[in-house]
């Protein structure tokens, strides 16, 4: 896992609510932030985005990053939690090819 990898993605609600991005890295969570509109900019966000730097200089662990991030999306009503959306995809399998034997 290269050293600037979430150990888990967060997953977010993007266009509306209806499609879900994966934020899986550092560079991921810095390309959404900063798309992110200057007017729905605030401290939870600030927060978030310092962190993601701190991680990136390697001052704090990237899981401090991650964390901070999906706090930000949490406090933001964007955070998807993709295991109650999806359950399929974490459901475990079975036999070959996830099919019961």
């Amino acid at each position: 896992m290269n050293e600037r990898t979430f150990d888990r993605p967060v997953f977010v609600k993007k266009g509306g609510g209806v499609m879900v991005g994966e934020i899986g890295c550092l560079a991921d969570a810095f390309e959404f932030l900063q798309e992110w509109p200057k007017d729905r900019r605030g401290p939870i966000f600030n927060i978030a985005f310092r962190a993601c730097q701190r991680a990136y200089d390697g001052q704090v662990p990237i899981s401090v990053a991650r964390d901070a991030f999906a706090g930000f999306a949490r406090s933001a009503k964007i955070l998807e939690d993709i295991s109650a959306a999806m359950p399929w995809m974490t459901a475990p399998k079975t036999g070959r090819g996830g099919v019961s034997a």
